[in-house]
């Protein structure tokens, strides 16, 4: 399950380009939406417990701001590039447009290992990376907010540090604060329920019942165990899980036949979403090679860990039973992959759609916190089924009205509605 050795911004650049075509975008256009308006590269020194000093790398990449500040997440992960980056901060320019909320595409990260680090060595971490960005972030500028292997805690660690330094307090800096300290009820459950709320829709459209389906998840963190959560109390059985086994390094398949049991595979599971292995052998999960989560007997495939997970290498083992794709991670599949997906006839959700319950509930997040209202868990909820299933129809009505693949009905109406904001105020 780590990333493959694929480029993932060249892979959004592929993706702008074939949709810069169908909707004919001028040159000027095409070049300022191609790559980032911003992109800041910085070191992180950092005192560690041994009392040695250690250097990190951190960046910001800020894609596109012309319909209102940056939004993004920063991962803290070994693997992280200036690339993916890049890749991240330009989908969740397009995020944020197909689900038509005022904010742009940002996106953040630090090459580090959380496991080998300590608590402070973290928070050293999280408070220089403010300390290196501090003059280009703030809640009219660019808002940050939690991703791979960051949480709560380095989200208020970060405020703090913003606030120590600009001397007020503005909790609508950063979004995924604990609650009672500027976060929202219903954040942490918000992505992986937008990734349910669009799969229930897929399957009015296919006319499936939820309780017809069964359902193969990659990934055991937040999205995952929401969606997996979710998607059973709609009645649907989740029959495999996979995810990282921190302790040997690679991935593995948790298995059951007659599904797994969310509450007691929740209970051998770590904060990073690693599930004990042993345990699991011991409760009765068949244990399989990582990639097995593609090849289950199942309906609906959710890959919720990493980008570039579905590869052309791997796609030939879906499950010919297979009729959903919900991507509840950024990036899943290659256009290798999508490309034999498409010709198949999988019905695709595309993850800046499927996973744009996150966003959506970071912007709540921030307008409640700029206002220093906050709304009770059913009432953002509810707002974030309302703004999820909206943006579904719109992409699926515009997908058959035009003979389009979802995926590209999807990038058609938000790089539309980007273009259209930069022609609006006159920068092409």
């Amino acid at each position: 399950m780590t990333a493959k050795s694929f480029n993932a911004f060249a892979m959004a650049q592929a993706q702008f380009d074939k949709v810069a075509g169908v909707l004919d975008l001028d040159e000027a256009t095409r070049e300022l939406l191609r790559y980032p308006l911003r992109e800041f590269s910085f070191a992180i020194p950092v005192r560690m417990d041994d009392g040695r000093a250690r250097v990190f790398r951190g960046f910001r990449v800020q894609h596109n701001d012309a319909r209102g500040p940056g939004k993004g997440g920063i991962r803290f992960h070994p693997h992280e590039t200036i690339d993916t980056v890049r890749a991240l901060a330009t989908w969740m320019t397009w995020k944020c447009a197909v689900v038509e909320i005022p904010l742009g595409g940002s996106k953040g990260g630090v090459v580090c290992e959380p496991h080998n680090l300590s608590t402070r060595e973290q928070e050293q971490i999280c408070r220089g990376w403010v300390r290196q960005v501090v003059r280009n972030v703030g809640p009219v500028l660019d808002v940050p907010a939690p991703d791979v292997m960051t949480s709560a805690q380095h989200m208020l660690w970060m405020l703090d540090e913003f606030e120590t330094i600009t001397g007020g307090k503005y909790p609508g800096f950063i979004t995924g604060k604990p609650v009672g300290m500027g976060g929202s009820l219903g954040r942490t459950e918000a992505t992986g329920f937008g990734v349910v709320f669009t799969v229930r829709e897929a399957l009015k459209e296919l006319n499936l019942k939820p309780e017809n389906t069964t359902a193969s998840v990659q990934g055991f963190g937040n999205v995952a165990q929401y969606a997996v959560r979710l998607y059973e109390q709609m009645g649907g059985k989740v029959t495999c899980v996979a995810c990282w086994d921190q302790q040997d390094q690679q991935a593995y398949s948790y298995c059951r036949r007659d599904g797994i049991d969310f509450d007691q595979l929740l209970g051998i599971t770590d904060r990073f979403g690693g599930i004990d292995k042993t345990k699991a052998k011991q409760l009765g999960y068949e244990i399989l090679p990582g990639d097995d989560w593609l090849a289950q007997d199942v309906d609906i495939l959710i890959p919720a860990a990493l980008e570039n997970q579905i590869t052309g290498e791997n796609v030939g083992r879906i499950n010919k039973r297979v009729k959903i794709i919900a991507e509840g991670a950024n990036g899943p599949t290659t256009p290798e992959a999508d490309h034999v997906i498409h010709e198949r006839g999988i019905f695709v959700i595309p993850d800046f759609l499927a996973n744009a319950g996150g966003v959506t509930c970071s912007y709540f997040e921030q307008v409640q916190s700029n206002m220093n209202y906050y709304w009770e868990k059913d009432e953002v909820l509810g707002k974030l089924d309302v703004k999820m299933t909206s943006a579904y129809i719109a992409v699926s009505e515009l997908a058959r009205k035009r003979n389009l693949y979802m995926r590209d009905a999807a990038y058609v109406i938000a790089i539309g509605r980007v273009a259209q904001a930069c022609r609006d105020r006159g920068w092409v």
